[in-house]
């Protein structure tokens, strides 16, 4: 069955365990009257930017209390701006406030989740949440990612403090079988091994083969395929509880494709 929520603005301190406070109200603050204000090359703020990454924020943490509290098995969050190449303190590539990272440190505070697991299978990686849990035990991260390319991090060697960060790189032009490969081989097992609490998905579709911000050639089913593969591992070691909070996708046809392929098979679960 799917039901539909507005996403609600998250409480600032929600975020604060994230992100410090003068980070955010820097952000607050630099949101214009009218017009744009550039933060970076990439990344800029109109007058409803801040409004719209609270309530981004604020949808991956209702989505955790909803699968939480098995009022639903899993979530899809369709909001935007996405998160998951703001660091810390810095916003980037399109992201204010790294929404998969706040949906994790919620998880733990409000439900004593011990262990999460971040899945990102966005065409660029997500530097943002790897840099927030590099030394953090409890947080699994994995990632496929197109590579060389921005933000030029998601090399193999980053392994994180405690060895709980997995970057499986693919090179332009890989599609489907590497995807697949990389999955199998280099994710799947370790989150079956972390054993987590719950999987949050970081769901980037920038890697479909009409986008061109990437160079891969995904196609719909394997955003499928992914998503079926996570829910049996979550199915087995977490009671099915995935909470999926949209990335990037800029080719509006391959992204309302993506999405569809991805939400259908989450409510197989």
């Amino acid at each position: 069955m799917l039901a539909r929520d507005v996403a609600p603005r998250a409480e600032i301190s929600a975020i604060e365990r994230v992100h410090p406070l003068d980070y955010i109200e820097t952000i607050r603050a630099g949101t214009p009257t009218q017009g744009r204000t550039a933060i970076d090359d990439d990344t800029s703020m109109s007058p409803g930017s801040f409004e719209a990454a609270l309530r981004s924020a604020g949808g991956a943490i209702f989505a955790v209390d909803e699968v939480m509290t098995q009022k639903v098995r899993n979530a899809f969050v369709a909001t935007r701006p996405p998160g998951h190449h703001a660091e810390v303190a810095t916003a980037m590539g399109f992201c204010f406030f790294n929404n998969a990272a706040i949906a994790a440190r919620h998880a733990q505070a409000a439900y004593g989740a011990e262990r999460v697991a971040i899945v990102d299978f966005d065409v660029h990686h997500g530097n943002g949440t790897q840099n927030i849990f590099w030394d953090d035990r409890s947080v699994m991260y994995a990632s496929t990612h197109e590579m060389p390319q921005y933000p030029g991090t998601g090399s193999i060697g980053e392994r994180g403090e405690h060895d709980q960060i997995v970057n499986a790189p693919l090179r332009a032009g890989d599609g489907s079988e590497a995807f697949r490969e990389a999955m199998e081989i280099a994710i799947l097992p370790r989150i079956e091994a972390f054993s987590p609490d719950v999987v949050v998905v970081s769901a980037g579709f920038d890697a479909h083969h009409r986008d061109l911000l990437g160079n891969l050639n995904l196609i719909e089913a394997d955003y499928a395929w992914v998503t079926r593969r996570l829910m049996e591992i979550a199915k087995r070691r977490c009671g099915s509880r995935v909470v999926s909070v949209l990335e990037g996708g800029y080719d509006l046809d391959g992204l309302a494709r993506s999405v569809a392929a991805h939400v259908l098979a989450l409510m197989e679960g």
